[in-house]
């Protein structure tokens, strides 16, 4: 059994249009949730795989960081992974907190989505952490940059450092594909 507690804003995104969200989680993994009025979460598996419920907590825990349910459910394929950045463990005072998730997002979105499609993940900015969904490799690549942001690096050599490791990443697909093929 599992248990975390998400933010009262994020019950109903969990929760979703008449149950729609909740339901589709317990019927994925065969596991069942429970939320009441403050956010706490109960995660049982109800005869599911002995993992399941820690998928199940992966996936409340990536809604409860901001991220859409559809993308929240991406983590229900082996292919991707959660990774969570508490930001206040870099950061000591809510003026720098503030300042570096502005970093992060740039402006009108634009250092976010950068990192999103130079790596292929997706990132959450939200409260005091950042949330990455994605492969594995990607979201270590993503991470790196979050973190050269957080530590004031410009943004020129965070965009550099991204376009390198994509190529690289895509390089490392490509002779992944081949070696199947032969």
């Amino acid at each position: 059994m599992e248990y975390l507690r998400i933010p009262r804003d994020r019950i109903g995104v969990l929760i979703g249009r008449q149950g729609e969200v909740k339901r589709r989680i317990e019927r994925e993994l065969r596991v069942k949730l429970t939320v009441d009025r403050e956010g706490m979460v109960t995660i049982e598996n109800a005869g599911g795989e002995p993992l399941a419920a820690w998928v199940a907590r992966d996936i409340v825990r990536a809604i409860a960081r901001g991220m859409s349910p559809e993308k929240a459910m991406k983590l229900l394929s082996e292919d991707y992974t959660l990774e969570l950045i508490n930001l206040s463990d870099y950061l000591r005072t809510p003026k720098a907190l503030t300042r570096q998730k502005a970093r992060i997002i740039g402006t009108k979105g634009k250092t976010r989505r950068y990192i999103e499609s130079a790596t292929g993940t997706h990132l959450s900015v939200y409260g005091k952490s950042v949330a990455i969904i994605g492969g594995y490799d990607e979201v270590q690549v993503a991470r790196e940059a979050v973190l050269m942001l957080v530590q004031g690096k410009p943004h020129s050599a965070v965009y550099r450092f991204l376009d390198r490791k994509a190529r690289e990443l895509k390089e490392k697909r490509m002779l992944s594909l081949w070696k199947r093929r032969v």
